[in-house]
């Protein structure tokens, strides 16, 4: 479903970037903008994001490859969706491209059931080499997220650069009782795709809600993510 590149819908920013000498270490980058993680996990991570990028010589994975971007783009993104999990919770990443942010969820938060779905096989076999290379408990699926959910359920649905939100709609239109939410993380295009999505109708039936608002540190573009879900009937308690 999605390339991990980032498309029309995905945060990004015309703002320069700064001048300040590039990272060289993933340790060295974590502290220049104030990302506290644990030693073992900055080193799980470290490993995925050397496999990711020796994975992305042969495929089209991730534009992120320096330490700056990596920790910008992609670790901020995915640890702003942490906060927004429970523990124990249910996971999938809708269109995982090279592993954002599902993987790097799984690896932050390690009590999360995540599960991976990626429709394009070549980054399919990738991320799932990448999986095994870091002895991970992480299931990956080479298929549409909308046929693995004929026969999964999930608390959680997440995606990033994957489509617009009206097209995302559509596609999970009648499988709301596979999963409870949707989290997606978008750029300034997100009132105008929920204008669209409105004017189509496919909100009807679903509250949309603005759960966070952050700043890709290094250019300061706002990003959001939408926490999409079923509207409760007047009946239920």
């Amino acid at each position: 479903m999605s390339d991990g590149q980032p498309d029309s819908t995905t945060p990004e920013s015309t703002t320069p970037e700064s001048t300040t000498p590039e990272s060289t270490t993933l340790a060295e980058s974590l502290l220049r903008y104030d990302i506290a993680l644990d030693p073992p996990c900055v080193a799980v991570l470290d490993a995925y994001r050397e496999a990711l990028w020796q994975w992305n010589e042969q495929l089209n994975l991730t534009r992120h490859t320096t330490f700056d971007k990596f920790v910008t783009r992609d670790v901020v993104d995915s640890l702003e969706l942490a906060k927004l999990l429970g523990r124990g919770e249910r996971v999938l990443d809708v269109g995982t491209g090279g592993g954002v942010p599902g993987l790097v969820l799984a690896i932050c938060r390690p009590d999360l059931r995540v599960q991976l779905c990626e429709s394009t096989q070549k980054k399919a076999r990738a991320v799932q080499a990448m999986v095994q290379r870091l002895s991970m408990p992480i299931e990956v699926h080479g298929c549409r997220a909308e046929e693995l959910l004929e026969l999964r359920t999930f608390d959680t649905l997440v995606a990033r650069a994957v489509a617009p939100l009206a097209k995302l709609l559509r596609w999970f239109d009648s499988q709301w009782d596979a999963f409870d939410q949707l989290l997606l993380i978008k750029g300034r295009s997100w009132v105008e795709e929920r204008r669209e999505a409105r004017h189509l109708g496919l909100l009807r039936s679903l509250e949309l809600r603005k759960a966070a608002t952050y700043r890709t540190p290094g250019t300061e573009a706002e990003s959001v993510i939408l926490k999409i879900y079923p509207k409760r009937s007047a009946e239920e308690p």
